[in-house]
C-alpha cells in the first residue's frame, strides 16, 4: 500500500515558520494502530488524515470530507493547524473545484472557506471561566516561575488552562520563557489539564498592531510546545474579545517559529480563524 503524505507550514506564508502539519489524503480508512503509528513516524504535533465520506466523490470534486488528527501519542478532537493544513493540500494540490470544503470531525461540522491568500476556518468557541489560581499553583510554577500573573483560566471543554501574565510584562518575558515539559507534566495529574496557555496583552499601536500574544504547551498529548495553535484560540479569542471589547482580534504566537491569526469571534458561539500556509514537503508512505 502506498499513502501520499504532505507537510505544510500553517498560518505563516514562509516555509520553516508557523506550525507543521502532515496530511494524508486517503482513498480507504486505516486501522487505529495504523493511524497511530503513522503519527508517531511522521513526529509532528499533529498528522491528519482526510477520508472520502461519499466513494464516488474525489478529493477534487468532493465538497465534504471525514478529516481526523493525530498526535504522536494519540487521538484529539479539534486542532486548527491541520484543518488548514488539509484544506490547503485539497485547494492547493488536488486544486479542488469547491469554494467552501466541509470536514466531519470528532468537533462537529468545520468549514474552510478560501478566501484569496487566506484560508477562513470556523470553529467552535471554547470560553474559559475564571479560576483560583491556588488550585494550579504548581503547574503556574513550572510553566511561568516567579514571573506575576494577572489571570488564570480553565476552558474545561478543551482542558485547557489559560495563564495571562501580568501587563507589566515585556513581550521578550513571554518568548525567552524555557518551559520544561517534564515538570509541567508532573505538576497536574487530574486530568482537568491537557494544555497549557501563556498568553499577555499585545501591543495594537505598533505594527502590526496585534492585540495579544500566546505560546502553547501540551505535553499531555506528547507536545512539548505547539509552534501555532488553532485550537488555543478557540479560548484565547473568546477571553480576548471579553477583555479588549473587540471581535476582530489580531494575534501572534510567538514560539521560536512563530505565526500569525486573524480571528473573528461571532455571536452565534463561534470563532473564525483565518490564516496561509505553504506546502514544505510532499512523498508517499510505502507499507
Amino acid at each position: 500500500m502506498e499513502i501520499p503524505v504532505f507537510t505544510v507550514d500553517a498560518f505563516t506564508n514562509l516555509p520553516f515558520k508557523g506550525n507543521p502539519a502532515a496530511v494524508c489524503p486517503l482513498l480507504h480508512e486505516l486501522t487505529e494502530d495504523l493511524y497511530q503509528k503513522i503519527a508517531a513516524e511522521m513526529n509532528l504535533a499533529e498528522t491528519a488524515f482526510i477520508t472520502r465520506i461519499n466513494p464516488t466523490d474525489t478529493f477534487t470534486t468532493g465538497s465534504r470530507f471525514r478529516l481526523r488528527w493525530f498526535t504522536p501519542t494519540n487521538e484529539v478532537n479539534l486542532c486548527g493547524h491541520a484543518t488548514l493544513a488539509s484544506a490547503t493540500v485539497l485547494f492547493q494540490y488536488e486544486k479542488n473545484q469547491n469554494p467552501v470544503l466541509v470536514f466531519e470531525t470528532k468537533s462537529g461540522e468545520l468549514t474552510v472557506t478560501k478566501q484569496g491568500e487566506q484560508y477562513i476556518m470556523d470553529f467552535p468557541l471554547n470560553p474559559p471561566t475564571q479560576e483560583d489560581p491556588k488550585e494550579f499553583r504548581d503547574t503556574i510554577k513550572a510553566a511561568v516561575g516567579d514571573h506575576p500573573v494577572q489571570d488564570v483560566c480553565l476552558s474545561s471543554s478543551t482542558n485547557k488552562l489559560l495563564v495571562r501574565l501580568a501587563d507589566s510584562c515585556d513581550r521578550s518575558v513571554l518568548t525567552s520563557l524555557t518551559v520544561d515539559p517534564a515538570a509541567l507534566l508532573s505538576s497536574e495529574r487530574s486530568g482537568r489539564v491537557k494544555g497549557v496557555i501563556l498568553t499577555m496583552k499585545g501591543s495594537p499601536d505598533c505594527q502590526p498592531g496585534y492585540d495579544f500574544y500566546s505560546r502553547y504547551f501540551a505535553p499531555w498529548n506528547g507536545i512539548p510546545e505547539d509552534p501555532v495553535t488553532g485550537s488555543s484560540h478557540t479560548v484565547l479569542g473568546s477571553y480576548w474579545s471579553k477583555k479588549l471589547g473587540k471581535k476582530k482580534l489580531l494575534a501572534y504566537q510567538c514560539s521560536s517559529r512563530g505565526g500569525e491569526l486573524e480571528l473573528e469571534v461571532r455571536d452565534d458561539g463561534r470563532i473564525n480563524i483565518a490564516g496561509q500556509a505553504v506546502f514544505v514537503l510532499q512523498g508517499t508512505i510505502k507499507l
